[in-house]
């Protein structure tokens, strides 16, 4: 069985593929520079305690898989791993000191896709859960069954 997170009242194991791409596709992610946005979206997950799983920049996207608590949503995390990160590389990277309106460096979507269980262990996992759990409340028929 997966190492399943915990929160207060929830286990979880949500883990999303997303691909974000700087503006008009510029080819920017090369040597050093790809390195240090490595390591600005790394830290940026630590700060709200995300997972990132794994990550790979091309020249001109950047693909990772991040693990996101069911506390924040992908739209909301990916909008400050988005916008921190653009402050940070402008900063850091492209040497400005302030006046950060009206620059961009992300385009504004991104794609995103869930990683989920194997759809056929789920529905193992549906099809025996009056034999897996001993005080079931009754049978439940969702669809058609076969097994009968």
């Amino acid at each position: 069985m997966k190492d399943w997170q915990s929160l207060a009242h929830t286990k979880w194991d949500c883990k999303y593929h997303v691909v974000i791409v700087p503006k008009y596709r510029k080819k920017v992610f090369f040597g050093e520079r790809r390195k240090q946005i490595g390591e600005i979206l790394r830290d940026l997950c630590q700060q709200k305690d995300l997972e990132l799983v794994e990550g790979h920049a091309m020249p001109d996207h950047i693909h990772m898989c991040i693990s996101i608590p069911p506390k924040f949503s992908v739209a909301m995390t990916l909008g400050f791993l988005k916008g921190k990160s653009a402050i940070r590389i402008h900063r850091e990277l492209l040497g400005r000191r302030r006046g950060f309106t009206q620059l961009h460096f992300w385009s504004r979507g991104y794609c995103v896709s869930t990683v989920g269980l194997d759809e056929e262990t789920i529905c193992a996992y549906i099809r025996n859960q009056d034999r897996l759990d001993s005080g079931s409340q009754g049978e439940l028929n969702l669809g058609d069954n076969n097994n009968k």
